[in-house]
C-alpha cells in the first residue's frame, strides 16, 4: 500500500488522549465526599450543604457545605483576630509564606489542574497550562510584593478584614487574583468561591495549613448567593474584592453604601475583537478562537464582539467558519479537546435561550463538530450582520457564541468599539503599528491587546471601565486596592455658613456670584439665591441654588470639553501655571475675602490659604508632566505598557473648610490629569470658588473643562452621582450623612467615588495633595504589544 503523506497530513484525527482523574477522586473520596468550611486555620464538620457536579457528566463529585451567618461572623471573627499580628508582620515574613504557597501549588499542580477540570468543565490543557501556572506566578509576584512593600510603599498600610467573592469561570486564579494581593500587603481574608466549583479553594485551603499560614489570615466559607452577601455586607469587613456579574455588582455597590467599605469590582464585558483589512487573517483567526472559545466563551473579557473591515469580511468569514469545523468538542479530560463543556445547566439554558430569542437578528452559523451526548455542551457559534443596538451585540452572553458585524475606517471601528455600557478590555489586529498605537488608546477599556488577545499576568493590572468594574488586579496599581494612606483619622465636624445677623451691614452695591458653566458666567436655572454673610454682619452678596438642571448644563459642557483629555501634559502644565500667576496678581483680593467670610482662625489666616493654594496649583502644574506610566516587565516577547489615563467628568463637592485651597485641591489634580471637573463650591463660604471664577476667565482654560456651581451639596451631590454622564463622584463635604447616598446613586453606572467618609483632611498638609489624589484622578490602561513575528 502505498502512503501518500500529504494525504495523511489532510486526512488524519486526533486520537484521545486522556487524563487520569485518579488522584482527584481519590482525594475526594479521602473525604468522605464531603467538604466543611477553613476557618481559622482548621477544616469544619461538613454540615448540610448542596451537591458540585462534573459538568461534562452530571454525575455528583462532592457535598460542598453551605455557609449561614454564623459560620461567616466565625471567619470574619478569626480574620479580625489574625489582623493585628499579620498586619505588623514584617514583610520578609509575609514574603515567606507566599512563597511556601507558590512552591506548594507547583508540587501539587496535576492534582490542582484535573480538579478544576472535573469541578468547572473546562479543557485539562487549559488548567494544566494556563490556569494552574498562573495562580503560581501571582503568588511568587506578590511574595516579591510583601518584600518590597515596606521600602516602595512607606506610606501605605494594610485595610483590615477583606471580603472576597469569586466566580466559577477561573475558580483557583480568581482566588489568587484576590488572596495573593491581599495578605502580600498585610490583610486578613474571607473569601467565598463560587457555588458550582468550590473543590480547588477547598484543596488550596490544605496547602495553607501546610505553608504554615498562620491562622484566621485565610479563611474560606463556601455557600450560594446569601452567603456572598453575608460577607459583602458584614459590619466587621474592611473591603470587599467581588468578581462576576454587573448586576450583582450593581447590588453590592446598593448594599454596601455608607459602611465606609473599600471596593474593587471586577465585572462583566463585552470586549470587541478589531480586525483591520491590513491583519494577518490566519493568525487573527487563531487568536479569535482563544478570544471567543477559550475556557468556552466564560470568560468576562472574551472578544465576543467582532469587528471585521468591510473589504476583508467575507473571506475572513469563510476561513473562520472553516477553522470552527475542526474545532473538538467533549470530554474536559482529554487533551485534544479545545471546548469543554458549560459549567451547569442553568448557564446552558441561558445561553441556549439567547440565541434563540435573538438570533434572529443575522445569520447563526454552529460549527458543524460531533456533540457528546450528555453533559452541558453547546457548540461553537457564529452570528454574522447583526446591527449594533442587537441585544446579541451589547448583552454578555458568556458562552461560545461569537457575534459579527463590520465597518469601513478606523474611526467607525472605534466608535462601535466603545458603543457599550461596558469597558473591559479589546483586541485588535493590524500589520500597521501606527494604526495600532493610534487606536488602542482611543478604546474604552482597561486592557488592549495588539495582535493578540486574553494575555495575562500578575505584573500587569486588570480591571475595567465604565460597568466592568472599579479597580485593578495585578502589578503596582493593584496595591492599591488592599492599601490605604497611613493617617489619622479625625471625625469632620459640619462647618455651617454664618447665621443671618440681626441687622446686616450692607456695604455697596448688590454683588450677585453666577455660576461658570462652559466657560461662561451663567445665572441658576431655578432663579433661586441665597445671601452670604461675614462673621461681622456684613452681607458680602448672594449666591444661586443650583438644581438638576444646572448640573445638567454643567455635564453637556464636560463632555464638550472632551479634548482636553487629548492635549499634552505640558500644555496642561502651562495652563495650571499661569492660573497661579494671574492668582498671585489678586492675592491681596482674594485674602481679604477669605478674611471676611470666614471667622478668625488661629492656624490660617487669608493669606497663607491664598499663598497655600498657588502653591498647590504650581504642585500639580508639575505633575502634569510627569506623573508617568510604566512598562510592566510581562513574561512575553513584547511589553505591557501601563497608560495613565483621565477618568473623564468628575463631579466633585469641595471642602467646606479653606474654601479657597480646598477647591482648587480638588480642582487642579482632576484637569492636570485630562478630566473635566464640576465643583460644587463650599457651603458655607461659597465666594471663594465663585471669586475663583474670574482667574480661570483669564488663563486660557478652555469653556467647560472646570464649571462651578453653588448650592446644597446633598441635593447637587446626588444629581452628580444620579447622573449616567458622570464617570467619578468626589466628596470632602462637611454635610453629615452624605456618604451612603452618594455611594448608593452611584451605582446606576457604577461610576468611581471618592469620599471622606465623615473624616477630616488637613488641606494644608501633606494630606491635601500628592499621589493618592492622581490615583484617583487616573485610570490605568494595560497596552500589551508582542514584539516580532
Amino acid at each position: 500500500m502505498t502512503v501518500n503523506v500529504k494525504e495523511v497530513f489532510d486526512s488524519m484525527t486526533y486520537g484521545p488522549a486522556p487524563e487520569s482523574s485518579a488522584e482527584a477522586m481519590a482525594w475526594i473520596k479521602e473525604k468522605d465526599g464531603k467538604f466543611g468550611h477553613f476557618i481559622n486555620g482548621e477544616f469544619t464538620s461538613p454540615a448540610k450543604g448542596f451537591a458540585t457536579r462534573n459538568p461534562a457528566t452530571g454525575e455528583e463529585l462532592a457535598i460542598i457545605s453551605q455557609a449561614g451567618k454564623a459560620e461567616v461572623n466565625k471567619a470574619v471573627s478569626a480574620a479580625r483576630a489574625a489582623f493585628p499580628k499579620w498586619s505588623k508582620t514584617k514583610g520578609h515574613e509575609r514574603a515567606k509564606v507566599l512563597y511556601a504557597i507558590a512552591r506548594l501549588l507547583q508540587k501539587h499542580a496535576r492534582l490542582f489542574a484535573v480538579l478544576e477540570t472535573l469541578d468547572n468543565g473546562k479543557p485539562i490543557r487549559e488548567s494544566r497550562d494556563i490556569d494552574i501556572p498562573l495562580v503560581a506566578r501571582h503568588f511568587y509576584f506578590h511574595a516579591g510584593m510583601a518584600q518590597l512593600m515596606e521600602s516602595e510603599l512607606p506610606e501605605a498600610e494594610a485595610i483590615g478584614v477583606c471580603g472576597q467573592v469569586i466566580p466559577w469561570n477561573f475558580p483557583l486564579l480568581m482566588l489568587a487574583w484576590k488572596i495573593a494581593p491581599a495578605i502580600a500587603t498585610g490583610n486578613t481574608v474571607v473569601l467565598k468561591p463560587a457555588e458550582y466549583t468550590s473543590l480547588t479553594a477547598l484543596l488550596f485551603a490544605e496547602i495553607c495549613v501546610e505553608a504554615d499560614v498562620p491562622k484566621g489570615v485565610i479563611n474560606i466559607v463556601t455557600g450560594d448567593g446569601k452567603t456572598g452577601e453575608a460577607i459583602v455586607t458584614h459590619e466587621d469587613v474592611d473591603k470587599v474584592a467581588f468578581t462576576g456579574s454587573t448586576s450583582v455588582g450593581r447590588r453590592i455597590r446598593e448594599a454596601t453604601a455608607g459602611q465606609g467599605k473599600s471596593l474593587t469590582l471586577e465585572l462583566g464585558g463585552k470586549s470587541p475583537y478589531i480586525v483591520f483589512e491590513d491583519a494577518d487573517i490566519d493568525s487573527a483567526i487563531e487568536g479569535l478562537v482563544d478570544a471567543i472559545w477559550f475556557n468556552q466563551g466564560q470568560v468576562c473579557c472574551a472578544g465576543s464582539r467582532l469587528l471585521v473591515q468591510e473589504g476583508i469580511a467575507e473571506e475572513f468569514y469563510a476561513r473562520l467558519r472553516k477553522r470552527m469545523a475542526s474545532l473538538r468538542i467533549g470530554d474536559p479530560l482529554d487533551k485534544c479537546i479545545d471546548v469543554g463543556a458549560i459549567v451547569d445547566p442553568v448557564q446552558l439554558e441561558t445561553i441556549t435561550n439567547l440565541v434563540k430569542t435573538h438570533g434572529g437578528d443575522g445569520e447563526v452559523y454552529h460549527a458543524p463538530c460531533d456533540m457528546p451526548v450528555e453533559g452541558c455542551f453547546y457548540p461553537p457559534t457564529l452570528i454574522t450582520d447583526l446591527h449594533s443596538a442587537s441585544p446579541l451585540m451589547q448583552e454578555e452572553i458568556f458562552g461560545p457564541v461569537l457575534c459579527a458585524t463590520t465597518f469601513r475606517t478606523p474611526s467607525e471601528a472605534v466608535q462601535l468599539a466603545n458603543n457599550t455600557r461596558y469597558g473591559l478590555a479589546a483586541t485588535l489586529w493590524t500589520e500597521n503599528i501606527n494604526l495600532a498605537l493610534d487606536i488602542a488608546p482611543k478604546l474604552v477599556a482597561g486592557v488592549v491587546w495588539v495582535n493578540a488577545t486574553n494575555l495575562f499576568d500578575a505584573a500587569a493590572g486588570f480591571g475595567g471601565r465604565r460597568e466592568s468594574g472599579m479597580g485593578r488586579e495585578g502589578g503596582w496599581e493593584g496595591l492599591a486596592a488592599y492599601t490605604k494612606p497611613k493617617t489619622t483619622a479625625k471625625k469632620l465636624a459640619p462647618v455651617a455658613p454664618i447665621a443671618a445677623p440681626k441687622s446686616p451691614v450692607v456695604d455697596g452695591l448688590d454683588r450677585t456670584a453666577k455660576f461658570y458653566i462652559g466657560g461662561k458666567q451663567a445665572r441658576p436655572d431655578g432663579g433661586y439665591s441665597k445671601p452670604v454673610y461675614g462673621p461681622k454682619g456684613h452681607l458680602l452678596g448672594h449666591v444661586g441654588i443650583g438644581n438638576r438642571k444646572d448640573i445638567r448644563n454643567a455635564v453637556e459642557a464636560a463632555h464638550k470639553a472632551a479634548g482636553w483629555a487629548k492635549t499634552t501634559g505640558h500644555l496642561r502644565a502651562q495652563i495650571l501655571y499661569y492660573i497661579a500667576e494671574n492668582l498671585s496678581a489678586r492675592a491681596e483680593e482674594f485674602a481679604a475675602r477669605l478674611g471676611e467670610m470666614q471667622p478668625k482662625s488661629k492656624k490660617h489666616s487669608g493669606k497663607a490659604e491664598v499663598e497655600a493654594t498657588i502653591s498647590r496649583l504650581f504642585t500639580y502644574a508639575a505633575w502634569a508632566d510627569k506623573y508617568d506610566g510604566q512598562a510592566h516587565g510581562v513574561p512575553i516577547r513584547g511589553v505591557a505598557l501601563a497608560m495613565k489615563e483621565p477618568v473623564g467628568v468628575i463631579g466633585a463637592l469641595c471642602p467646606d473648610e479653606a474654601p479657597l485651597l480646598g477647591a482648587i485641591s480638588v480642582m487642579a489634580p482632576a484637569i492636570a490629569m485630562g478630566n473635566t471637573a464640576i465643583l460644587c463650591a463650599s457651603q458655607a463660604f461659597p465666594l471663594a470658588a465663585t471669586d475663583f471664577y474670574q482667574v480661570l476667565e483669564t488663563s486660557d482654560v478652555p469653556a467647560g473643562v472646570v464649571s462651578i456651581v453653588t448650592g446644597d451639596h446633598a441635593d447637587l451631590g446626588k444629581t452628580l452621582a444620579d447622573h449616567m454622564d458622570v464617570d467619578a463622584v468626589w466628596s470632602f463635604s462637611s454635610t453629615p450623612d452624605l456618604t451612603a447616598t452618594l455611594e448608593a446613586a452611584s451605582a446606576s453606572n457604577l461610576k468611581r467615588t471618592w469620599l471622606n467618609q465623615g473624616q477630616a483632611r488637613d488641606w494644608f498638609g501633606k494630606d491635601g495633595e500628592g499621589r493618592e489624589f492622581l490615583g484617583h484622578a487616573t485610570e490605568v490602561k494595560n497596552i500589551w504589544v508582542p514584539y516580532g513575528e
